[in-house]
């Protein structure tokens, strides 16, 4: 149970990736919208831990559970879970090194403030000019320079800048890292994640103890008029679609813990220690999801973290030191502290994000070259796949625009992967009754969170176009579709439309390669209804919710 708790270590600094881009859209919800969304992916892992003890034989995480659910009823179905699980958290990679970039530039290369003695200066030796002029005179160089430019038309623009540069450094490095496989990472990112995780629950108790909230900040919750407005709006339709927004991106950092679940096979009892590990994980994860946000948020106030470093992350360290009223020794520690906390993030989203090509490959889903490995046993194939992916990705994101474009269409994904998996609880209920759950969820929980799988389908089709592009849903539908021809390569051409041996006898199904003898379809026609319903209201949502003004 240690394992799958520490392993979710690197799942609360996710707050520091959206912070300021909620803050954004939500405006004085912003708070609130964390809490709401950490209260539904703490019920929702439930649905997995169950599936989990199910097949406790597997790797690969939630995705590969519930992609079992679905096979009997289609075979495109279950690799698209996987897929979009995948394209989801394979992005921390690139945003993570990203926003480290942006914390290393501003280290090595600072902006200066408009109030600054410098700026001062400046305005002084050159009558008659602004600030705005000073502080663009006085910006490093690096900071604006931009090797190449290449505008993709439907999708954006690749930057190759400086942020990409040292992000793909940063992305080298970690990689040589996870090279030598997980084993030999474990106990540095549990200490990683122990130096990380108590002073930012430092930082987010403090201001409520020393009585630097604000009162003002954490009332009166409304939307803002539009989004990163620092006025006041209104709970009308184009209020509730920023808040939905809000709720959409939340999701990709809130539920995340649920992978706590991809160790319940090493657990010693699993009838009692799955529920622990979620349990648990999910406490840790309610606090600072809870903390963070709200004391950011009782401090700064809405238009306080408006500010650009907390939009685009890289200012984060800067205002959790003066949250406590740190001087610039323990400011520059804290931005030493947040590099290594996205450094922890990135480190377990690519172990986790290439163990899910991996096993999707082992399961006759994705490419045979996917589950190569190394002499440590690291899936050195998957890696290189996640690395290209993310090279790309991190080009794109190389802006703030770009960064939260990058966020919307992974989290396209996120929410398609949580509405299969979700379904897929009561389908198994249904379908596999006779398979041992070590840990079973109450079945009244179990049908809570079949609603609340609608319930992110309506966040999705309200909230993927509020990110500053509005074909930012059709984009990651788009992606999600690409694994038909990667499946349709793998099981027709490789396969011969046969699934691997060992991918049936793991789903306790005949070893012969037969798809015929898949199993009996207990549920019906209620799976298929599912999905077009769940289709249905993510349309209807897109075409309801439309943005302020």
């Amino acid at each position: 149970m240690a394992r799958g708790l520490l392993g979710r270590g690197g799942v609360p600094p996710l707050v520091l990736f959206s912070i300021g881009g909620i803050a954004g859209v939500a405006g004085k919800m912003a708070f609130a919208v964390w809490m709401i969304s950490m209260c539904m992916g703490f019920l929702q892992s439930f649905t997995y831990a169950e599936m989990a003890g199910m097949f406790g034989n597997k790797s690969g995480g939630t995705s590969v559970y519930g992609a079992t659910a679905w096979l009997r009823y289609s075979k495109l179905i279950a690799p698209l879970s996987v897929w979009c699980n995948w394209f989801a958290w394979s992005p921390v990679l690139s945003l993570g090194c990203a926003i480290a970039a942006g914390y290393i530039l501003n280290a090595l290369f600072p902006i200066p403030a408009t109030d600054s003695q410098a700026v001062l200066d400046w305005m002084a030796a050159n009558a008659g000019a602004t600030a705005e002029g000073a502080v663009a005179a006085l910006t490093p160089a690096v900071r604006t320079w931009t090797a190449y430019d290449l505008a993709i038309p439907g999708l954006g623009t690749l930057h190759f800048n400086a942020v990409f540069l040292i992000g793909a450094i940063l992305m080298l490095i970690i990689f040589a890292i996870q090279h030598r496989g997980i084993a030999s990472t474990a106990s540095a990112q549990k200490w990683l994640a122990i130096i990380v995780l108590v002073p930012l629950f430092l930082v987010g108790i403090v201001p409520i103890l020393n009585g630097s909230i604000i009162e003002s900040n954490v009332t009166g919750l409304v939307p803002p008029s539009a989004a990163y407005s620092g006025e006041d709006g209104a709970w009308n339709v184009g209020g509730w679609t920023l808040v939905l927004g809000a709720l959409y991106i939340a999701a990709w950092s809130t539920y995340g813990f649920e992978t706590a679940v991809c160790y319940t096979r090493e657990f010693k009892n699993p009838a009692h220690d799955t529920f622990k590990a979620i349990f648990f994980s999910g406490l840790l994860c309610i606090v600072f999801f809870f903390l963070i946000p709200f004391s950011f948020q009782g401090v700064f106030g809405h238009a306080g973290m408006l500010a650009p470093g907390i939009v685009d992350g890289t200012g984060i360290a800067e205002a959790l030191g003066s949250m406590v009223g740190a001087g610039r020794v323990v400011t520059q520690v804290l931005v030493i502290l947040m590099i290594l906390a996205l450094f922890l993030s990135i480190m377990t989203a690519m172990a986790g994000s290439s163990r899910t090509l991996y096993q999707g490959s082992k399961d006759g889903w994705l490419p045979r070259y996917l589950s190569h490995v190394n002499e440590h046993g690291a899936p050195t194939g998957a890696m290189w796949t996640d690395f290209a992916f993310n090279l790309f990705l991190l080009a794109l994101a190389s802006d703030v625009a770009g960064y939260f474009y990058v966020l919307a269409i992974s989290n396209v994904g996120y929410i398609i992967f949580n509405f299969l998996n979700l379904n897929a609880g009561w389908i198994h209920r249904i379908d596999s009754p006779h398979l041992p759950r070590p840990w079973k969820a109450p079945t009244l929980l179990i049908g809570l969170n079949t609603v609340l799988a609608f319930v992110n389908a309506l966040f999705l089709g309200a909230g993927a176009k509020v990110w500053g592009y509005s074909g930012a849903l059709w984009s990651g539908l788009f992606f999600a579709a690409l694994i038909l021809p990667v499946f349709w390569f793998r099981h027709y051409v490789q396969d011969k439309g046969r699934f691997p041996r060992e991918a049936l006898i793991d789903l306790g199904l005949p070893p012969d390669g037969d798809t015929s003898h898949l199993g009996e379809r207990r549920a019906g026609i209620r799976p298929y209804l599912a999905l077009t319903a769940g289709a249905v209201l993510v349309l209807w949502a897109n075409w309801f919710f439309v943005l302020p003004g």
